[in-house]
């Protein structure tokens, strides 16, 4: 799911936007206006390592980071002190870091957790949903069916993320959608990795389930299409990755 990237093609912090409802770039767009330096820099390095354009194991430079992020030393040592915080990164000595490399090991727990947390999420989301929400996330989804079908893995991975998160936002859990976020930024780089080898068409998707489940309020079948949809994406990580290995 992923194009492997080289330290020298770090893409740029002015990288082609997201193609998602305009509302929601407008929006991102001044929540990040509005943001101290240190904040607006680790929400970028995130969303890097969240969308795989920095491979697991490639390992980079602290001063590269500041390079490609247009940013100051210290904000970006801030954000890689959190990002290692949140399992997101790891330090390799020498001023260079890295995405971890997940095994059948972390797969198997990060599975585990999402399948407890993220279906109590959906539960609890269906039981929260309105029409309005209903109506964004069929656009998202939409979104996302356009990128399957033309083969855009970047394009995929956002649209995929931002369903799920907004999804989740209408859980009002926001503890459980924590959880969740920060399970995702552990096996989203990897999730680029199996797309960039193996293409978007096998990718699951059970969202026409689980919207069908929203459009009826049933909770229970909104929790199973969720565990279904990531069992899927799961399984493929750990598959794709033995036949890497």
């Amino acid at each position: 799911m992923q194009e492997l990237m080289t330290q020298a093609s770090l893409p740029p912090s002015n990288a082609r936007p997201r193609t998602v409802p305009r509302t929601d770039l407008i929006a991102a767009d001044q929540t990040t206006a509005q943001m101290p330096a240190h904040e607006r820099v680790y929400q970028q390095l995130r969303g890097r390592i969240l969308f795989g354009e920095i491979a697991p194991g490639q390992a980079v430079t602290i001063q590269g980071l500041t390079v490609a992020l247009d940013a100051g030393m210290t904000p970006v040592r801030e954000a890689i002190r959190k990002l290692i915080s949140e399992g997101a990164l790891v330090f390799q000595g020498n001023r260079r870091v890295s995405v971890p490399q997940l095994d059948a090991s972390s797969i198997e727990q990060i599975t585990f957790l999402r399948k407890t947390v993220e279906y109590e999420l959906a539960r609890r989301a269906t039981q929260q949903m309105n029409r309005t929400t209903i109506k964004r996330l069929q656009q998202i989804d939409a979104a996302l069916d356009a990128a399957i079908a033309t083969g855009d893995v970047g394009d995929y991975l956002r649209q995929n993320y931002q369903f799920h998160h907004v999804f989740y936002s209408q859980a009002q859990a926001p503890v459980l959608a924590g959880i969740a976020d920060r399970l995702w930024l552990q096996f989203g780089p990897s999730l680029r990795v199996v797309c960039g080898r193996f293409g978007t068409q096998s990718l699951p998707d059970r969202h026409k389930d689980l919207l069908n489940a929203l459009r009826s309020g049933d909770a229970e079948a909104a929790g199973q299409a969720i565990v279904l949809d990531l069992e899927q994406g799961m399984e493929q990580i750990a598959a794709a990755l033995t036949r890497i290995d």
